[in-house]
């Protein structure tokens, strides 16, 4: 089982939810701040930590060793949490995943992988392992998604070009992606970024 935390909405009844995934050493209290910024009343958040502990945080997966093994462990505990928030209330179709760094990877992996449609998926600053793998195993839905993808072109830690080029394969899969090149390192550049998000999160409820 996961750790989890939910903030709820102001409007109690609202069945809207933002799964939260961290980055590498990074923890669900890395995240207490984004409910306000992104100002969405409506919105309910699960913050979530990572499985494995990392030097005072948490990670999702070893990525200096047998990083598939990990995400197919991971996958798995968020595929059961996801069940788990739609048989409680939070449907898939009225759910939004946000991941950053090794987060982000988990989103990506959901948004192709899970067999339910999402109301859509933001990734921030992050990458894929096995990517040939990865759409191999894309769910019937997985072309129906709506997914937000950033970068920085000044990423130290994930270098451009190489994500870029791994997003310009997916795209090439069919996979419906909004692809955001930012002046940034390996952070969120603040409101430049969080007004996209916004904006995301808004019109993947339009319907």
């Amino acid at each position: 089982m996961l750790e989890t935390r939910l903030i709820p909405a102001s409007d109690k009844k609202s069945r809207r939810l933002m799964v939260v995934l961290h980055g590498l050493g990074d923890s669900m209290d890395g995240y207490g701040w984004l409910p306000s910024a992104l100002d969405l009343p409506w919105l309910n958040y699960l913050l979530i930590n990572a499985p494995d502990d990392y030097f005072g945080g948490y990670s999702w997966f070893d990525f200096e060793g047998d990083a598939a093994t990990g995400i197919e462990r991971s996958r798995k505990l968020l595929f059961e949490l996801l069940d788990a928030q739609g048989q409680g209330g939070f449907p898939a179709d009225q759910t939004v995943v946000f991941g950053f760094s090794q987060g982000c990877l988990m989103t990506i992996e959901l948004g192709i992988r899970y067999p339910h449609r999402f109301a859509g998926l933001i990734g921030i600053s992050g990458f894929v392992v096995g990517l040939d793998q990865l759409l191999a195993a894309a769910s019937a839905v997985a072309r129906q998604q709506t997914f937000l993808i950033t970068h920085g072109i000044q990423d130290p830690l994930l270098p451009f070009d190489q994500v870029k080029a791994q997003i310009r394969q997916l795209k090439e899969a069919g996979l419906n992606i909004e692809w955001h090149e930012l002046a940034k390192e390996h952070t969120i550049a603040g409101e430049t970024e969080l007004a996209l998000i916004r904006s995301f999160v808004k019109s993947s409820y339009a319907d």
